[in-house]
């Protein structure tokens, strides 16, 4: 076996297709050991979103107005006859949104640490102002004939994702009066997502604006940390938002995108402006304070819900996106793996063409493997160093291993240095393609092409029938009988 594969080129090649594939084993060995280092640093994060804080949500401020709507109601007996008039009645809330509300914030970047995984946290410094118009009391729809409404004090009502990230109590003002904010908002159904929240009932001077029908202005200055990803949900008829930070690589995202924004190296700046005729936040919002309408039907089929249910209403974001990923920058790179090892081998075959000279398979098994360990190597330092230090560093250290692993095999250091100078552009335009992530697929293409009519033009004179034919044994001596 062995003789033929060093007599027969035909033979060779198909070794070499065949080692190709035994070296992907290793190669997928390595993108396993990345998918559960991804895996972990999820997990860091999931971690300090359930210790600290998680991603925030921010909805508000808004005005729920409970209120006890009561009739009467028929009283009969057993033969339906009817014997008299009972009292009934429900408490309910009305709610009503801003007029206008803006956002004018800034989110300082931070990062935090769960072992060797750092995690992008923010805090948001915001004020929030706008208004509440006059209140009209034929608005509110009566659900029973003949009921009468009776308004209780309103409450200005907040909530974000994940109140633990509230740096301090928010200073609410409305009407020009300091409100003070209490746990909780009372009067929602238990499986309200907004119940969880805080609330302040109107003073004595903003209940009176509110008695006389008159608009009711607020401002609402707010600190509040967060992982990773702001979101903000336009409630109001006229929604505006204004933040800025000094995080260069942000990601907008969410129903609503940035109407101006502007990213530099020194961070970024944008506007949002959404209008309630292009969004169902609203919907959404009134849906949560009813208690989602779907409690009916979930008893209807034996699923009891308890406790506050997920919530996701229509808003738009803002994330603190990572510059580079190393897990999924290190992923890519072994993508290109058996490619990788591919022309590698390839130019070893060429040397062994060209130069006449005879290369083991366990000589190509080392070198495949070299490269194979390279990504290894790669994902290690990258959990260490910048990205483009621990690439370099890999590199470097596969290329110095080949260079001085060929320069003993083909018996020349101008060889080895050869050879070495051909897998550093490797690595080089490996690079390119992980850097350039919107042109990989042309870069990739365009580096495969090359190689390929660099290979051809190499052997188009070669008689492949020649040197895959053995040599012939030489004629047997005449033996003289005498």
């Amino acid at each position: 076996m062995l003789q033929l594969l060093k007599d027969s080129m035909l033979a060779k090649v198909g070794g070499l297709l065949l080692l190709v594939l035994l070296l992907c084993i290793p190669l997928a060995e390595i993108d396993r050991i990345n998918n559960e280092r991804g895996d972990s640093q999820r997990e860091a994060a999931a971690e300090l979103a359930a210790t600290y804080a998680g991603p925030q949500t921010v909805v508000g401020p808004l005005l729920l107005v409970p209120y006890v709507e009561r009739w009467m109601e028929p009283l009969r007996d057993a033969q339906g006859k009817v014997i008299g008039q009972e009292a009934r009645s429900k408490e309910m809330a009305h709610v009503v949104f801003p007029d206008k509300l803006h956002i004018e914030g800034s989110m300082t970047p931070q990062q935090r640490y769960r072992g060797i995984f750092k995690i992008p946290f923010y805090t948001l410094d915001a004020t929030l102002s706008g208004g509440f118009a006059a209140f009209d009391p034929e608005a509110v729809a009566h659900s029973e004939p003949d009921s009468k409404i009776e308004f209780k004090t309103p409450l200005v009502a907040f909530n974000v994702s994940d109140l633990r990230g509230l740096d301090g109590s928010p200073a609410l003002t409305v009407n020009g009066a300091e409100l003070r904010l209490r746990q909780r908002v009372p009067g929602l159904p238990d499986d309200s997502w907004f119940a969880n929240g805080i609330h302040a009932p109107l003073g004595a001077a903003a209940l009176a604006a509110w008695q006389t029908r008159a608009p009711l202005p607020f401002e609402m200055k707010l600190s509040l940390v967060g992982q990773d990803t702001l979101s903000m949900v336009p409630i109001a008829e006229e929604t505006s938002a204004h933040l800025k930070s000094p995080w260069a690589h942000p990601s907008f995202g969410g129903r609503f995108l940035a109407a101006q924004r502007e990213v530099t190296p020194q961070g970024f700046d944008a506007h949002w402006r959404v209008s309630s005729l292009v969004s169902s936040a609203r919907e959404q919002v009134r849906a949560d304070l009813a208690g989602r309408g779907d409690v009916a039907a979930a008893s209807a089929n034996g699923n009891v819900r308890a406790g506050p249910q997920p919530f996701n209403p229509q808003s738009f974001d803002v994330s603190l996106a990572q510059p580079i990923n190393v897990y999924s920058m290190s992923t890519r790179a072994g993508k290109y793996g058996a490619l990788f090892i591919g022309l590698v081998l390839m130019a070893a075959f060429m040397f062994e063409l060209f130069r006449k000279l005879r290369l083991h398979p366990v000589q190509y098994g080392l070198v495949g493997l070299s490269i194979a360990i390279f990504f290894l190597l790669l994902l290690a330092l990258s959990e260490k160093l910048a990205f483009w230090l621990a690439y370099a560093g890999a590199a470097g250290a596969s290329v110095l291993l080949l260079g001085i692993y060929f320069a003993a095999v083909l018996g020349s250091w101008k060889r080895g240095a050869g050879f070495a100078a051909f897998v550093a552009v490797l690595y080089g335009a490996l690079y390119g393609l992980l850097a350039s992530e919107s042109n990989a697929l042309l870069l990739g293409a365009l580096l495969i092409f090359g190689m390929l009519s660099a290979l051809m033009l190499m052997t188009r004179k070669v008689d492949w029938y020649a040197l895959s034919r053995r040599p012939e044994a030489a004629p047997a001596a005449l033996v003289d009988p005498t």
